[in-house]
């Protein structure tokens, strides 16, 4: 059932005129590191789509410069819609659930002093506690923080969502992501055509083997040293990238918690741990690994990971949950 309005959490959203800032957004420092850091797959999407061009003749350089424009999409809302639908499996609200999010959108964003009316509101339907901002406009909350959260909760959740669009960071991750895809996609292509090269030399016992470690060896070295060991750049790629990403939840956090949030977004923090640990339970129990204390997570894992853990964002809100003195 959904909390009741006496709930401690529950706030009050009418309110009349709000003020509306000039500046509706700016790239903060965690969305100009983001791109910053996806600037070598861009040039390996770059050197790809170019390779591509060359095969297509006279039309290359269309095909070219087209890729470079595509970027643009990332604020096309149809674009957008297709996204929330079919890659991240939203919908558009019911009107009861519309009555529900928008009084509070409207107050997060009186708050922030953001126009609401931009952006467009979604729904996942999932058991679980999360949202998500995407692209240039999509705000979307699951099913189960619309019905199961109290208004102030639900509210410190899409503050946090209006973070990530505010900063910069719900463009600036898709853009990045959109503009490395024609290089992740080749090297897929490339460890696919690697693995079936290696599985034939095996067929040619230790020499083959040998041959074939000595050939791709001698490739990669090529690459490396005529491009100045930029390549090795990329390895690192994914935990500079995570890094950032955990950067961009905490500063989206202290958005939330600077509209007056902070309790309602700690209460929600404090949900999302509970429900994440009765899901690594019932997967250890699923295993046949129940009953004893769960692993701890790997560093690597941790260094890998886009979120920071529950008690680093408990701790980064200690300054907002402090009474004033």
């Amino acid at each position: 059932p959904p909390p009741s309005p006496l709930h401690p959490h529950h706030i009050d959203t009418a309110r009349g005129r709000v003020h509306v800032s000039s500046r509706q957004r700016h790239t903060d420092a965690t969305a100009f590191g983001n791109l910053l850091l996806h600037l070598p797959n861009f040039l390996c999407s770059l050197i790809v789509v170019a390779l591509v061009s060359l095969v297509l003749g006279d039309v290359g350089l269309l095909v070219i410069l087209v890729w470079l424009a595509s970027g643009a999409l990332v604020f096309h809302r149809p674009t957008e819609s297709a996204l929330a639908r079919h890659l991240l499996r939203l919908r558009y609200p019911t009107p009861q659930e519309r009555a529900t999010l928008e009084p509070v959108w409207r107050e997060v964003t009186a708050r922030a002093g953001v126009e609401g009316r931009a952006y467009e509101l979604w729904v996942e339907d999932s058991d679980s506690l999360n949202a998500v901002a995407a692209a240039g406009h999509i705000v979307g909350v699951t099913s189960f923080a619309l019905n199961r959260l109290p208004n102030g909760e639900l509210a410190a959740v899409m503050a946090h969502e209006l973070g990530h669009h505010v900063g910069g960071h719900a463009w600036s991750g898709l853009l990045g992501h959109w503009y490395a895809l024609p290089g992740r996609i080749a090297w897929r292509l490339l460890r696919a055509v690697t693995g079936i090269l290696f599985h034939v030399s095996r067929a040619f016992s230790c020499l083959g083997v040998a041959f074939f470690g000595l050939c791709v060896g001698g490739i990669a070295f090529a690459t490396i040293s005529t491009l100045y060991g930029l390549p090795l750049l990329l390895l690192g790629m994914p935990y500079a990238l995570a890094a950032v990403g955990r950067r961009s939840e905490l500063r989206a956090d202290r958005h939330a918690a600077a509209l007056g949030f902070a309790p309602m977004l700690a209460a929600v923090l404090e949900k999302l741990h509970q429900q994440e640990q009765e899901q690594e339970q019932a997967r250890l129990a699923a295993a046949g690994q129940g009953g004893g204390e769960p692993p701890k997570e790997k560093a690597a894992s941790r260094l890998l990971s886009s979120h920071p853990d529950y008690h680093t964002r408990l701790h980064h809100l200690q300054e907002y949950l402090q009474p004033a003195r």
